[in-house]
């Protein structure tokens, strides 16, 4: 994968690909689609937070997300978890199919006042939705 050079994670000094985490969350049967992002840790420097689509049939569940630790866990290792996992309708993308990152950025960073153009989104709809579900955690 190119261009994804910003998207190392350091976490307690480990650095780790987001694409890393990305493939062992969608290894999960349940899971569509994931998208992992960083954000400020108190402790670890950075916490992993991953949006996660789950597929159809299936919904939210703590069974869900030991599987996807489990997941992570065996495919990247024992040093490896995710902070936060939060449940989403669908990621924000392009019209040509690419995640806008920035915007999942800004919301596990808490900043959701200026996401900056997303005119550009296929379904603009699905930011309010990933807000919405940020303010209740």
């Amino acid at each position: 994968i190119t261009g994804r050079v910003d998207d190392v994670l350091n976490v307690s000094g480990h650095r780790m690909g987001t694409a890393e985490f990305e493939s062992a969350l969608v290894s999960a049967e349940e899971v569509a689609e994931a998208a992992v992002v960083g954000f400020p840790h108190p402790l670890k420097g950075q916490g992993v937070y991953a949006y996660i689509v789950l597929q159809p049939g299936f919904e939210a569940s703590d069974d869900i997300e030991a599987a996807m630790n489990k997941a992570v866990r065996t495919h990247i290792g024992a040093h490896a978890k995710v902070d936060l996992y939060q449940f989403v309708p669908g990621l924000p993308k392009t019209r040509s199919g690419k995640v806008m990152r920035r915007i999942l950025r800004k919301v596990a960073e808490g900043d959701t006042s200026n996401l900056g153009d997303i005119s550009t989104l296929a379904d603009p709809g699905v930011v309010e939705a990933i807000m919405a579900g940020a303010r209740k955690m």
